[in-house]
């Protein structure tokens, strides 16, 4: 495994980060005080959110095998990665295909210390420190370890949701797709807010407010705000659905709640 070489960076553990957020919702330990505290906040307004977290996490590991397995995709790019999990990219890709290549993206320090700790043995595998909201300096990084002039899938699970200014995020979504050859697949994931008389669109304001009160932008879009993100690209079947629609594995054993409108994902090819 290799690393971009950066300063290290200073990290307050007294204010929240998504990362370590997101690693407090699916059990991880690498989380603080301060992470907890805002873990805390989610669960008053939705108690289901951490089921909803490993609903996004299977959602990446189903669309990856697929790219993987039926597609003979064999580099992938997963921007803003966040910590190590249970079944991750390059875990996923490598079991259909020993050899993929698998970039992972993310400029909080911690996360990438783990990274290198955890990847250390894996010569497939690097992580890159860059900020994955730059394409230009990220794509730089990532042309040391895979080829762009071959088709790789770029994963973007959650990450465009924190930039508030929607010409913004996709800026930075047409900018990836098109530093990336002909024959690549996006993949991607983000927030919803059904924006309609239910449940689900209460919860989606509630915890777009509650995030944003904590310091953490998070943006729940409109459907047709997360379409835009694949206008020009060639969606897959089954489209642009929850996360539990993305070719489930099998029947489904839980009741789904509120919580479960409030996220959409899709696969694109790009031409």
């Amino acid at each position: 495994m290799a690393t971009s070489e950066r300063p290290s960076a200073r990290v307050d553990f007294d204010r929240p980060s998504f990362a370590r957020v997101s690693d407090a919702l699916l059990g991880g330990q690498n989380n603080y005080e301060a992470d907890r505290a805002v873990l805390r906040q989610i669960l008053d307004i939705a108690p289901e959110a951490p089921a909803m977290a490993r609903e996004m996490r299977q959602w990446l590991v189903r669309a990856v095998r697929y790219l993987t397995e039926r597609l003979g995709v064999d580099q992938f790019v997963d921007l803003g990665s966040g910590f190590p999990t249970v079944e991750n990219t390059h875990q996923v890709a490598q079991k259909y295909n020993p050899e993929a290549h698998v970039v992972y993206v993310d400029d909080d320090p911690v996360v990438e210390a783990h990274g290198r700790a955890l990847l250390v043995d894996n010569d497939f595998t690097h992580i890159c420190g860059t900020d994955p909201l730059n394409p230009g300096e990220t794509l730089t990084g990532v042309a040391r370890y895979i080829d762009l002039d071959r088709p790789a899938g770029l994963v973007l699970c959650g990450v465009v949701d924190h930039i508030a200014d929607l010409q913004q995020a996709q800026q930075v979504v047409k900018s990836y797709a098109g530093a990336l050859a002909p024959g690549s697949y996006l993949l991607l994931l983000h927030r919803h807010n059904p924006l309609d008389a239910t449940e689900a669109a209460t919860v989606a304001a509630a915890l777009e407010d509650r995030f944003g009160r904590t310091g953490l932008e998070t943006r729940y879009r409109a459907e047709a705000e997360i379409a835009s993100f694949f206008d020009g690209l060639d969606l897959l079947e089954p489209g642009l659905v929850a996360p539990h629609l993305w070719w489930p594995d099998g029947p489904r054993l839980a009741p789904l709640t509120p919580v479960n409108r409030t996220a959409l994902g899709g696969v694109a090819r790009i031409p």
